[in-house]
């Protein structure tokens, strides 16, 4: 039983004498080093040596601030293209606060669709989720939760493209960026 789990631990499945579930492909890695510089930790991957640890706390110790750093970098551009946009709508049809209220409305909105709304469908036709397990899914994920309940890519029964984790690792990150902006706006209302 000890070899079983640790076969699986390695990537092996019972169905078959094949390495699975892409762990350490590129995907797997990169889904692996995304979970792990935004904190989210899903709990179904870790490194399995000594050296991989070691190897893992100097990445998280300067992988950390770097996405921080980046998260922010990424948010302040959104922020900008936002305000952009309002104020050239501002010059064009000579509004003054209600461009600024309906861009800003309109790029929550849009980001709202794009990170939240959206993706549960992607989760649903890829993992055969349903719609409430794949918002839940991105809500953990995006909030950096990541109970680990739900994790993309794990389902033995079912094969993957090589551009899913790829996409849902840039999706975490900008759609973090994103929620990082709306928790700021929440801040600001509230003080």
């Amino acid at each position: 039983l000890q070899d079983i789990i640790q076969a699986y631990k390695s990537g092996i499945t019972l169905q078959g004498n094949s390495t699975s579930l892409g762990r350490w492909d590129f995907s797997g890695s990169f889904f692996f080093s995304i979970s792990t510089i935004t904190t989210i930790g899903y709990g179904n991957l870790s490194p399995s040596t000594a050296a991989g640890r070691v190897f893992c706390i100097f990445f998280a110790l300067f992988g950390i601030p770097l996405n921080l750093v980046l998260l922010n970098s990424i948010g302040q551009l959104m922020l900008s293209g936002v305000q952009h946009c309002a104020h050239h709508l501002e010059e064009k049809f000579h509004w003054q606060k209600k461009a600024s209220l309906l861009i800003k409305i309109c790029a929550l909105l849009t980001c709202l669709l794009l990170f939240l709304l959206l993706p549960p469908v992607l989760f649903s036709a890829k993992e055969g989720w349903s719609y409430e397990e794949g918002f839940y899914y991105s809500f953990i994920t995006l909030t950096t939760i990541g109970f680990g309940d739900y994790v993309i890519g794990m389902n033995p029964d079912r094969t993957y493209p090589g551009w899913y984790k790829n996409v849902v690792s840039l999706w975490i990150l900008f759609g973090m960026a994103w929620l990082a902006l709306v928790i700021k706006f929440c801040i600001n209302l509230l003080e």
